[in-house]
């Protein structure tokens, strides 16, 4: 006899494919909806300067800011709009263009973050 923690539903003809964990239909799942919502990083924000990779060209990194994605996009924006410079977020990390680390840290730090220069 099988043991029914392993096994259950995984499709349904009314609903379609079930989550395995929450053994709610995709459409529902809580499961992936908390996944996305918890914020990333320690609260702890590193601010460095890094070249390699990028064929010479200087970018400026913050990582470990402990927001959501939305909020993150917002905070990236403000930054970038602060160093009047282009830039990105992705995967949790704003990347400025160019050597702003200084102008970063203390436009974080108004904003009531813990941040601290990292690296050289």
């Amino acid at each position: 006899m099988k043991s029914s923690s392993g096994s259950g539903l995984v499709y349904s003809t009314e609903t379609g494919r079930m989550c395995p964990d929450c053994r709610q239909p995709l459409a529902q799942c809580a499961c992936k909806a908390q996944a996305r919502a918890l914020p990333v990083g320690d609260g702890a924000v590193k601010v460095s300067r890094q070249t390699k990779g990028r064929g010479g060209k200087t970018v400026t990194i913050v990582k470990g800011v402990a927001l959501d994605a939305l909020a993150l996009a917002v905070l990236g924006k403000q930054l970038r709009a602060a160093c009047g410079s282009g830039g990105t977020v992705k995967d949790g990390v704003i990347e400025v263009q160019g050597d702003h680390c200084d102008l970063i840290v203390e436009a974080l730090r108004k904003q009531g973050h813990k941040a601290v220069r990292s690296g050289g």
